[in-house]
């Protein structure tokens, strides 16, 4: 009888081991999904804006200097290799594409243009989708943190050689209240 009630105790506690070691797994797989859909996203914004561009152009011949800095800015993200340059890269084409819709409220003609109209709400999808992506991916990362901080998490973490992760932050500049002004 004893043997039996060691050798629960013994399956039970492998049990225990096997069922952290896979939550462990599964919350970094989570993350690391969650970090690919933002890369997607960013992705499909940098393949949209050529076609903004072109459509830009055609209207704002002498606005050269707004459209090459979207143009860098999108090379710079898509050349971007981890997380960090990635999240800076953004911001800088985030800043350019709104020189673009600056750019619009001045053409009428622009603003009316349907491939536009059709490019920008595109755009806004796109951003949405980041969002949510970007929300979900500090989710998975809370998630995963609250494992390794907290009993008998921690335990398992230090023993698998989990460490917490970062989330993604936003710049100081994003934090900034929008000023709107009127002409």
């Amino acid at each position: 009888m004893i043997e039996w009630i060691i050798l629960g105790i013994i399956v039970l506690v492998v049990l225990v081991f096997f069922t952290y070691f896979n939550r462990f797994a599964v919350l970094g797989n989570r993350i690391d999904n969650s970090l690919s859909q933002i890369d997607v996203q960013l992705k499909r914004r940098a393949d949209l804006i050529p076609n903004l561009i072109e459509t830009v152009k055609g209207y704002a011949k002498h606005e050269t200097a707004a459209i090459k800095t979207v143009t860098e800015a999108r090379k710079a993200l898509v050349a971007a290799e981890n997380v960090e340059k990635k999240v800076k890269a953004n911001e800088k084409l985030e800043s350019a594409l709104k020189s673009i819709f600056a750019i619009a409220e001045n053409y009428p003609n622009l603003k009316a243009n349907e491939n536009f109209l059709e490019l920008q709400r595109e755009l806004t999808t796109t951003e949405d989708k980041i969002s949510y992506a970007r929300q979900y991916y500090n989710d998975s990362i809370l998630s995963y943190n609250t494992l390794c901080t907290t009993m008998p998490g921690l335990f398992f973490a230090n023993l698998y050689g989990k460490k917490k992760r970062e989330y993604l932050q936003i710049a100081a500049k994003e934090r900034e209240p929008v000023k709107v002004k009127f002409d």
